[in-house]
């Protein structure tokens, strides 16, 4: 059975290319507890540049502190992720250093929220492992099924979810507002709520490309690749989090 996501990184040829379990001796496969500790070090990494790049705004209580490595953050990081996902067996390198960069973008854009917004980030990472922890609960016990039509919706609402950013972004050039894209209205808040619900949905298919990935018998490099996937969905799903709660607050 084919593996669809809308998550870039979870190629549904990746796992394909496997074949029949038991390719890869027993010491040389990925198993689902290597991906989830690899996901664990990730996440470590991410949060200790933020921690840092927090600390230091809060110290100097200069907000502009945090805009060059919040921009050198965000371009290393995309290179790192499209490295990672064209050479997905160098993700023991790039995965790391993905997840570094990365925790200088969110440690810089959540401590300018912070000091707009008071309390706010702590609210986000509530909400975010809140989910993640209920889309685990839901999966294993089979209240989510992840189906081909599942898949394929969440792939459709992922891919109209990028155009209509793409256009509002167009348009901006223009001066041209999208309304119901951004600011604290009633349709900014419910199109921010969607997006929340397909990027928590995405965290379900990361869950089963780690469970299909490891039944295949993938290689061992294959739990960092899994490991990367999964702090991409992660971090989607904490950003647009912020950006909802961000929403709120400004009614």
């Amino acid at each position: 059975m084919a593996l669809r996501s809308s998550n870039p990184t979870l190629n549904p040829r990746l796992i394909e290319q496997f074949g029949r379990p038991g390719q890869v001796t027993p010491g040389e496969a990925m198993t689902v507890e290597g991906a989830i500790n690899k996901t664990a070090f990730l996440l470590f990494l991410v949060v200790v540049p933020a921690a840092w790049l927090w600390t230091e705004v809060v110290r100097t209580q200069s907000p502009e502190l945090a805009m060059p490595w919040m921009v050198a953050g965000l371009l290393g990081g995309l290179i790192a992720a499209m490295v990672t996902i064209f050479k997905k067996e160098w993700a023991p390198v790039t995965a790391p250093i993905y997840a570094a960069l990365e925790g200088l973008a969110i440690g810089g854009l959540s401590v300018l929220f912070e000091m707009q917004y008071k309390g706010i980030v702590i609210q986000a990472v509530a909400l975010t492992f809140g989910t993640m922890l209920c889309m685990l609960v839901a999966y294993r016990s089979g209240l989510i099924k992840v189906t081909n039509k599942f898949r394929l919706g969440v792939v459709a609402a992922m891919g109209a979810i990028l155009l209509v950013r793409v256009v509002a972004m167009v348009l901006s050039m223009f001066h041209v507002t999208v309304p119901f894209m951004y600011g604290g209205g009633t349709g900014a808040l419910i199109v921010s709520l969607v997006i929340v619900t397909v990027a928590a949905l995405n965290l379900v298919l990361s869950f089963d490309f780690i469970e299909q990935a490891a039944s295949a018998g993938a290689p061992k490099w294959v739990e960092w690749y899994s490991a990367f996937g999964m702090m991409v969905s992660l971090i989607w799903l904490y950003l647009e989090i912020l950006r909802l709660l961000g929403n709120a607050r400004r009614r």
